[in-house]
């Protein structure tokens, strides 16, 4: 089974593909996507992640894919854009028929650590040592994507 997890974001979505192979996972691609405020529109930006989205779909055909849920923010606008990036993404997984499950910060820091209060630093070494990468995956986005993923296959369980 292969799951893909995303933390999405205008200016930086993190994500983590991980395969599941008994009681194996293996990272197969963990990366993000960068767009810019300065040389892109908001459509371009938009359109940036929901094409990078689709390749990767498309290139690792994954049987779920794994979403961090917005949560309440203090920033109006910045929770907007982020709730565009989660569309597009999510239309995306629709055009190719993969099944989208969400999934809250709690939630996914319960999964990882057994604490729905883990700080960053615990979330970020967790998933190294969960999936034996040499260092912690940078940006913090992408070890959030990774972690998304990662919540889900333990759902699954």
């Amino acid at each position: 089974m292969i799951v893909m997890g995303i933390d999405p974001g205008l200016a930086i979505t993190g994500y983590g593909v991980l395969e599941k192979n008994g009681n194996r996972v293996v990272p197969l691609d963990y990366d993000s996507i960068v767009t810019s405020a300065k040389t892109m529109t908001p459509a371009e930006r938009l359109e940036t992640i929901h094409l990078r989205v689709g390749d990767l779909l498309d290139r690792y055909r994954p049987s779920h894919l794994a979403i961090e849920k917005l949560f309440f923010s203090r920033n109006v606008t910045s929770a907007m854009g982020v709730s565009e990036v989660r569309g597009v993404i999510i239309l995306a997984a629709q055009q190719r028929g993969v099944p989208v499950s969400e999934y809250t910060p709690t939630q996914v820091k319960m999964a990882i650590t057994g604490s729905g209060k883990a700080d960053k630093l615990q979330m970020q070494e967790m998933i190294r040592r969960l999936l034996g990468l040499s260092e912690i995956p940078k940006p913090d986005d992408v070890a959030d994507g990774l972690s998304v993923a990662l919540c889900h296959i333990h759902v699954l369980r």
